[in-house]
């Protein structure tokens, strides 16, 4: 059976262990958590939130699979800047995040913060010489407490940096660490040339995808909008993917509560089962 997770933004406004309840309630098998929900400095959460945060999980009877969404906060950072203070400060929270990960049980982080990677006009070859030494230094964090560290290709109208699967691929193949790898969002994957399905068996094949986003490309969740989730779902059994799907949409209609059971209910609909 294909696992889902929940990405927690979705019942942000509900305590911490509330999401956890109401998604375990809902059927899901994890939560996959934006740091943010979990405070403006996430990656040095005291130790009585670690603990309280993992008796909410105990207690609902659901795992936590990843982090997400994971530059958004302290503010001020950047994995393409220049500015060697900036680079130190955005190293130093990535490797928090990933300390946080391990000691919440999850396996995995998807990087995808697209304003913290953008890349200035006149000093791009720099900025992706910088974006590749912060992926080397999170690949070796990542080695020590094994979790996976996922690149996410993003739409090009959200960033000129990493766009495809297939350029997440070759910067995982550039580092050269089996826990540097990449990921397929399927809202922005819709942009790709390639078919999702397409993307799906050849990436999880090589074993450079870990990790999917169901989505649709109306920000909306699966079943939401008009992606069909049917050939995606019946690739992704195809291909032998054995990691988790997070529920990622972005616009909660009528609201996260009942996103959140509509799209999990649509990808069971579709053979996510």
């Amino acid at each position: 059976m294909l696992k889902v997770a929940l990405c927690n933004e979705v019942l942000r406004d509900l305590p911490f262990a509330v999401q956890c309840a109401q998604a375990a309630l809902l059927g899901y098998d994890a939560l996959e958590i934006a740091p943010f929900t979990l405070g403006d400095a996430p990656h040095r959460l005291s130790p009585d939130t670690l603990v309280q945060a993992r008796r909410a999980l105990t207690d609902a009877g659901i795992g936590m699979s990843g982090l997400h969404m994971l530059l958004l906060k302290p503010d001020g950072l950047s994995i393409t800047s220049t500015d060697s203070g900036v680079a130190r400060r955005t190293r130093e929270v990535g490797e928090g995040l990933i300390a946080l990960c391990a000691e919440l049980g999850g396996r995995y982080l998807v990087h995808g913060s697209a304003p913290q990677r953008e890349l200035v006009l006149d000093r791009n070859a720099e900025g992706r010489a910088a974006a590749m030494a912060y992926f080397d230094a999170m690949a070796r964090a990542a080695e020590q407490v094994g979790v996976i560290y996922c690149v996410e290709p993003l739409a090009p109208d959200l960033t000129r940096y990493l766009n495809t699967v297939a350029e997440g691929a070759q910067i995982a193949d550039a580092i050269g660490s089996p826990m540097l790898r990449t990921m397929l969002d399927c809202a922005h994957a819709s942009h790709e040339a390639r078919s999702i399905p397409d993307l799906i068996a050849d990436y999880v094949a090589s074993g450079h995808i870990a990790h999917i986003h169901a989505n649709d490309p109306n920000r909306r969740g699966p079943g939401q909008g008009a992606l069909d989730f049917k050939p995606i779902i019946a690739a992704i059994k195809a291909s032998g993917f054995d990691g988790m799907i997070g529920v990622e949409p972005f616009i909660y209609q009528p609201d996260g509560l009942t996103c959140a059971r509509n799209s999990l209910r649509y990808l069971r609909d579709c053979g996510a089962h």
